[in-house]
């Protein structure tokens, strides 16, 4: 795949950039180490002034870094502004909290006299260069989430972005610089698929983390596995959003279809398959689909868009695909089902709703990046259950019920990273985010996600002063 810039709204190449050579790799390979023995000395106050000026000038510069991912991707014009704030939100959340969340630990008196020691602490120290392997979905927001941690915890950063948000990539690595983190701190390299191997071998390299497709997932851990190198993985979802009769279902179904067109539908953790009861059902999907059609599909520039095109000729051919499989199944379409007949140029799908989905059809099984939505019937609580858990992911899940004996249900039953109740799913740099299944392992974001990518050091003195 080139390194390039296409606008998804015309399919015309705006801009292309050569991959780097191995002298270049390996000049940045070797600043990031020599950057490492220096920054890991840095106090945690030094680096939350670096991080929150990072911070100040996202903020300054939000306009503009929105116009370029939507450019080179396709989001929304409002959801990339909101995007860049989110950003600027979890570089200050850990500029304040990283400190805290890294303190040293200190088992108990108890513990440490019968250990034999005097006095004993656990001690967070970073592990070194961390390679991140991301997605272009949300390209500013999945590198942040990673990056501010990992620099707060005294580790420096080598990103390898997506190949169509290439702009993107280079803007991060020059806030990093503008910023004042010295040369080597964070660096981008625009490199093929190719490379990765390599460089993640790389005795410098210490760890790395990868949101992107099971395959990509699968490669990075098992060439990490067998150089003996952490890893964290994000690697998509089908997430179940279930709707019980005791939900308000006006703001059940209204939320839904945020929920499901978020970042034109592709999300790790928009919901994509929809788990009504029956009692509810009808009522549910009345205004479900009222909403999807009501929807305004068009140029991403403009602030009365609501979905934009996907993000490439290909994303579209798969998701069309898998409608398509639906239908010759036996799957109904509510809504949607084919490309807007106005919107002739870009790579834009309408918002799609199915309905009959049985679980001998692709989409059952497979991840839809798209805004397309799957309908099922539950007869009672325990088959939506069944349901939500039928699938070879476990990302996060959305459950509507005002029923307390039904969340502690969920909550024991339902497989996946995190349940979102009476909302839908959204990450925050207060929680952690991550999966289970073949949506991957590791935390992001939170305290959990800082010591991702810290070496937990014991510290027990036998003898000497405290």
């Amino acid at each position: 795949m080139p390194i390039a810039t296409v606008n998804p709204t015309n399919g015309e190449t705006l801009k292309t950039f050569d991959a780097l050579g191995p002298e270049e790799i390996e000049r940045r390979l070797a600043a990031a180490e020599s950057a490492f023995r220096q920054y890991r000395t840095t106090s945690f106050a030094e680096r939350a002034r670096l991080l929150s000026r990072a911070a100040d000038l996202l903020e300054q510069d939000a306009r503009d870094v929105a116009r370029t991912m939507t450019t080179e991707m396709g989001k929304p014009i409002g959801a990339a502004r909101a995007e860049a704030a989110k950003c600027v939100k979890t570089m200050r959340w850990y500029a304040a909290h990283a400190e805290g969340l890294l303190a040293d630990e200190h088992p108990t008196d108890a513990d440490v006299r019968d250990s034999g020691a005097t006095h004993a602490r656990v001690h967070y120290r970073p592990l070194g260069a961390v390679l991140a392997v991301m997605p272009w979905n949300f390209p500013l927001w999945q590198v942040v989430r990673f990056a501010a941690p990992a620099l707060m915890a005294g580790n420096v950063g080598l990103l390898k972005h997506a190949s169509n948000v290439p702009q993107t990539a280079l803007y991060l690595e020059d806030l990093f610089r503008r910023a004042g983190y010295a040369e080597g701190c964070f660096q981008t390299l625009l490199v093929g698929s190719g490379a990765i191997e390599a460089i993640l071998r790389d005795k410098r390299v210490a760890a790395a983390t990868l949101t992107g497709s099971e395959p990509a997932g699968r490669s990075v851990a098992s060439i990490a596995g067998d150089e003996i190198k952490k890893t964290v993985l994000e690697l998509g979802g089908s997430d179940p959003y279930v709707v019980m009769p005791s939900a308000d279902i006006e703001r059940a179904a209204a939320t839904a279809v945020t929920a499901r067109v978020q970042n034109n539908g592709q999300s790790c953790i928009a919901a994509k398959r929809f788990i009504v009861h029956v009692d509810v059902y009808d009522q549910f999907v009345e205004r479900f689909t009222a909403g999807m059609r009501n929807l305004t599909v068009g140029d991403p520039m403009s602030d009365t868009t609501d979905v934009g095109p996907l993000s490439s000729e290909q994303g579209r051919a798969d998701l069309e695909e898998l409608v398509d499989d639906a239908v010759r199944h036996g799957a109904r379409a509510l809504c949607g089902g084919q490309r807007p007949k106005d919107l002739p140029n870009g790579w834009f799908y309408e918002p799609t709703i199915l309905a009959e989905i049985t679980t001998n059809m692709r989409i059952h099984r497979e991840e839809a990046f798209g805004p397309v939505a799957t309908l099922y019937r539950a007869g009672s609580l325990d088959e939506a259950i069944t349901i939500a858990n039928d699938t070879s992911f476990g990302l996060s899940s959305n459950v509507w019920t005002r029923d307390a004996a039904e969340v502690d249900r969920f909550v024991r039953d339902l497989e996946a990273g995190g349940i979102f109740f009476n909302g839908m799913t959204a990450s925050h740099p207060a929680f952690p985010f991550g999966g289970i299944k073949r949506s991957g392992y590791g935390r992001e974001l939170a305290g959990h996600g800082i010591r991702e990518f810290c070496n937990a050091t014991t510290v027990w003195h036998g003898t000497g002063p405290n």
